[in-house]
Order: structure tokens, then C-alpha cells, then sequence
């Protein structure tokens, strides 16, 4: 283990652990369609219950082995941080059944768009909630997001909110879970032990109304719904660790794999149609994305000049 001084001395550095973290959890992301695509003859609500239930033998296991079960029983016990607790969970379980829904109804296409555009409103919530100035290629970069979603919505005569739900759920969600003071492995147990009862509520019903597949809808459905844990803890707590090893702007580049992954499996595994509007609408995010990427390196590198 390195000491301290060697961790604040490289605080500002990539480390391959750390890049091996990052790019390990965004891949996970990104072939997890392929796995939600399996349980769409259930519905969201199953599969996000699931998640919950059995992300939470898997985080206790894990803070119980590195020993930072201190934190999460100070928290258990502060009225403020199980308020900001309340908030984060809800904020993660309303994307988790808007990403369920999106892959098993054949709109993966707008859950990568969803993720596309969150680092860019990730931008403006700083600018509008934290007094954050805005340069002139951020700017851009919003708008051209932002002429992405009014295309789409013209060519479809509705909003697409899919894509929106997602960028609003993970945007918020990302911005209060920086608000909450305490570290990201016990954070995230926080929200599964919130979120524990609403998730066994809506299994006992599921079960008591005969819609249950656990136990009763064959050996693959029970093993499928109870793999939802793993599927579901193990790429945030690998991230959360590679995120401490890593620059931000190296975050900020990496953050593009998942939903590139998940773009490239709509078109060509799950043959989702990609239109002129999205042929107009994705080439508009990729732009922006290039010109926010830019600008982020640009300010990172007279940062550290």
C-alpha cells in the first residue's frame, strides 16, 4: 500500500491501475445492454428491484473486507445525510428503470444519446447551480447538443425523453452525490440500504400477484435476475477506485466508451433503425463532444502550465 504522501504527490497523475479501473468499468457499461436485452420479458420494475437486492450482499462484502464500515454507520445515524442519502437513491433507481425500459423497448439508441449529452449538461447545471463561467467552445457545445435533442423531437413530434430522463437522472444524481460527504463505495451502500424496502415491496407484490419470474420463471430467468447485483455494483466500485487514480480530463474522455458501445450494439446487434434524424442529430453530439473535449484539455493544460 502507498503511504499518503506518495497518494497527494500523484493526485494529479494517471496511473495504469488507475486507467485500468476507468476503462474496465466504462466496457462493463457498455456491453450491459446485452445483458438488460435477456431479462426485456420483464419489466423495469422487476429488473431494477433485483439490482437492488442483490447489489446489496455485494457492497456490505465489499466494505466490510477494506474496512470502511466506520463512515456508513455515521451516516446511518445523521438525519442530513440520510436526507442527501434519499435524494441520490431516488435519483439512481428513477435511471435505472428508464434504462431498462430504453433497452428492453428498443431505444438504446436514446439511452446513448442520453449518455452522450450528460457530460454537456453536467456543464450547464455548474454554470446555473454553481455560478460556473461558461467559455465560448462550452457554449457551443451546449448549443449544438441542444439543436441534436430539437431535431430529434421535430422528426418524431415528441420529445425525446428517453434520452433526456437519462441525461437529467445521472446529471442530477452526479452533482448530489459529489454533495455527499462520504466516499463513493459506502455511498453507494447507503443508497442500496435505502432503497432495500421499496425493492423487497415490489417483489413481495410481484410475487403475491403471480408476475414473478424468480423461482418461477425458469433456472436462467432466477440466475439472470439475481446476476442484476454483479452487473450492477461491481462497474461503480471499480470506477469509483479508478476514478481516484485518474485526471479529470482523463475521466472526461474515457466517459465516451459506454455510450459508443452501447450506440454501436443498437445499430448492430439489436438492428434499432438510425434515420435521417439521427443521422443529423448524432454527428451534431459527436461535434460537440470533440469541442467540449477540447476545451477541457485546453483548460487543463494552462491549468498545470
Amino acid at each position: 500500500m502507498r503511504n499518503p504522501d506518495s497518494l497527494k504527490k500523484n493526485a494529479n497523475e494517471d496511473t495504469p491501475q488507475g486507467l485500468a479501473f476507468a476503462v474496465g468499468a466504462y466496457v462493463l457499461w457498455g456491453f450491459l445492454p446485452l445483458y438488460m436485452k435477456l431479462l426485456s420479458h420483464m419489466s423495469a420494475a422487476e429488473v431494477v428491484a433485483h439490482r437492488i437486492i442483490w447489489s446489496l450482499p455485494i457492497a456490505a462484502i465489499v466494505l466490510i473486507a477494506l474496512r470502511r464500515t466506520s463512515d456508513l454507520r455515521d451516516a446511518l445515524r445523521s438525519p442530513r445525510m440520510l436526507l442527501m442519502g434519499c435524494v441520490t437513491a431516488a435519483l439512481i433507481s428513477v435511471n435505472w428503470g428508464i434504462y431498462v425500459w430504453a433497452i428492453s423497448s428498443g431505444h438504446a439508441l436514446d439511452a446513448a444519446l442520453g449518455y452522450y449529452i450528460n457530460p454537456l449538461f453536467s456543464i450547464f447545471l455548474g454554470a446555473v447551480l454553481l455560478g460556473e463561467r461558461l467559455s465560448r467552445a462550452q457554449l457551443a457545445a451546449i448549443a449544438l447538443a441542444a439543436g441534436a435533442v430539437l431535431v430529434l423531437t421535430l422528426d418524431a413530434g415528441r420529445i425525446p425523453w428517453v434520452a433526456l430522463g437519462l441525461m437529467l437522472s445521472w446529471g442530477l444524481y452526479a452533482l448530489a452525490k459529489k454533495r455527499l460527504p462520504i466516499g463513493p463505495n459506502q455511498g453507494f451502500l447507503l443508497e442500496v440500504l435505502i432503497l432495500i424496502l421499496p425493492a423487497l415491496a415490489v417483489f413481495g407484490y410481484l410475487v403475491s400477484t403471480g408476475q414473478s419470474h424468480f423461482l418461477t420463471g425458469g433456472a436462467l430467468d432466477t440466475w439472470l435476475l439475481i446476476g442484476c447485483g454483479a452487473v450492477t455494483a461491481i462497474p461503480l466500485m471499480i470506477y469509483a477506485n479508478g476514478a481516484k487514480l485518474l485526471r479529470l480530463s482523463t475521466i472526461g474522455i474515457l466517459q465516451y466508451i459506454a455510450p459508443t458501445m452501447i450506440f454501436l450494439i443498437a445499430v448492430f446487434v439489436f438492428d434499432e433503425p438510425f434515420g435521417p434524424a439521427r443521422m443529423i442529430a448524432f454527428p451534431m453530439i459527436w461535434a460537440a463532444l470533440v469541442i467540449y473535449s477540447t476545451s477541457m484539455l485546453h483548460q487543463m493544460r494552462h491549468k498545470t502550465g
